[in-house]
C-alpha cells in the first residue's frame, strides 16, 4: 500500500556513491571505525582505561607501548580514547533512540489525529521544550538527577524529542491523505496499522537523516557537560572530561589537549558528513 518503488540494487548502489562522493564516504568509514572501536575496546584496548603509572606520567606520543603518551596520572591516552568513544557512542546512541522513537511518535499521533491530540503532543510538550536553551534545561536536570549515563540519556532524549516530532509531524500531514492511506483505512486497517505500517514506512527518509544529525548533537552536548564535570563521573573516560584534564597541561603538554579534541570533533563532523550524505541518497532534491 505505500506509494515509495524501490529502484533496482545496481541503481540505488550508483545513487548512493554519487550522493556520498569521497568527503561523505569517508565520513562512513569512520564512523563503522569508531563503532567497531566501540564494540571491541576491552579486546583491542592496549591497556586498563583506568591504570595509573605515576613514574611514566605525560610521556609525548609515539612513546613505546604508548602510542598517543600517557596523561597526567599516567594512564594510556590511547586506551582512554577507544573506551571514551565507547561512552560517548553508548550515551549519544541511547538519547538518540529515545529521542527518535518518543519524537516519532507524538509526531505521527499529532499530524494523524489533529485536534487534542496535536494540542498535546505538539503544543503542550514539543513547544515548551523548545522554548527553553537545551544546554540550561541539561545543566538543570544532571544538577538535580546527577551525573551519569543513564541521567544523560534520558535528559538528552527528552532535549532532542521535539525534533524527531516537528519533522514525523509535518511529513505526516503531507501524506496523510494519500490514496494509500485512504485505501488502507477504507480495507479496514486498524488505526496502529495505518500509523506505523502505512504511514511512518513512508516518512521515515527525513527521520533517518536527522538520527545521524541527532548523534553529533548528542555527542557535542554530552562531552560538554563533561567539560564541565556533570556528564560522565571520573575516572571513567570521556573524551570532554579529557579535553578539561588536558587544557590544564596545555604549554606543557599540548597533545593531551589536541588528541581527545581531535577525536571528538572528527567524530561529531563524520555523523554530521554522513547524515548529509543520507539526506542527499534519500532526497534527491537536495543533492548538489
Amino acid at each position: 500500500m505505500t506509494s515509495t518503488k524501490l529502484a533496482p540494487p545496481n541503481i540505488r548502489s550508483t545513487k548512493f556513491r554519487q550522493a556520498m562522493g569521497p568527503l561523505r564516504s569517508a565520513a562512513l568509514v569512520y564512523v563503522v571505525v569508531i563503532i567497531i572501536v566501540m564494540i571491541l575496546a576491552p579486546v583491542i584496548a592496549p591497556s586498563d582505561p583506568l591504570a595509573q603509572d605515576i613514574a611514566n606520567k605525560r610521556l609525548p606520543v609515539f612513546t613505546p607501548g604508548h602510542l598517543l603518551g600517557t596523561d597526567e596520572l599516567g594512564r594510556d591516552v590511547l586506551t582512554r580514547i577507544m573506551y571514551g568513544a565507547r561512552i560517548e557512542l553508548f550515551i549519544a546512541l541511547g538519547a538518540t533512540v529515545f529521542a527518535a522513537i518518543a519524537g516519532t511518535f507524538m509526531g505521527i499521533v499529532g499530524g494523524f489525529f489533529g485536534g487534542i491530540a496535536e494540542t498535546v503532543t505538539m503544543r503542550l510538550i514539543v513547544d515548551v521544550i523548545l522554548a527553553f536553551p537545551p544546554i540550561i534545561l541539561a545543566l538543570l536536570a544532571v544538577t538535580i538527577y546527577g551525573p551519569g549515563p543513564i541521567t544523560l540519556i534520558m535528559v538528552m532524549g527528552v532535549l532532542f524529542a521535539p525534533t524527531f516530532a516537528r519533522i514525523t509531524y509535518g511529513q505526516t500531514l503531507s501524506v496523510k491523505r494519500e490514496e494509500y492511506v485512504e485505501a488502507a483505512r477504507a480495507f479496514g486497517a486498524k488505526t496502529p496499522v495505518t500509523l506505523f505500517k502505512v504511514i511512518l514506512p513512508n516518512v521515515s527518509a527525513p527521520i533517518i537523516v536527522q538520527f545521524s544529525l541527532t548523534m553529533a548533537q548528542a555527542i557535542l552536548l554530552e562531552s560538554g557537560l563533561s567539560y564541565l564535570g556533570l556528564g560522565v563521573v571520573p575516572p571513567e573516560p570521556s573524551w570532554g572530561a579529557m579535553v578539561a584534564e588536558g587544557q590544564r597541561y596545555i604549554t606543557s603538554d599540548p597533545m593531551g589537549l589536541l588528541v581527545p579534541s581531535a577525536a571528538l570533533v572528527l567524530t561529531i563532523l563524520a555523523f554530521g558528513l554522513l547524515g548529509d550524505g543520507l539526506r542527499a541518497y534519500l532526497d534527491p532534491k537536495s543533492r548538489k
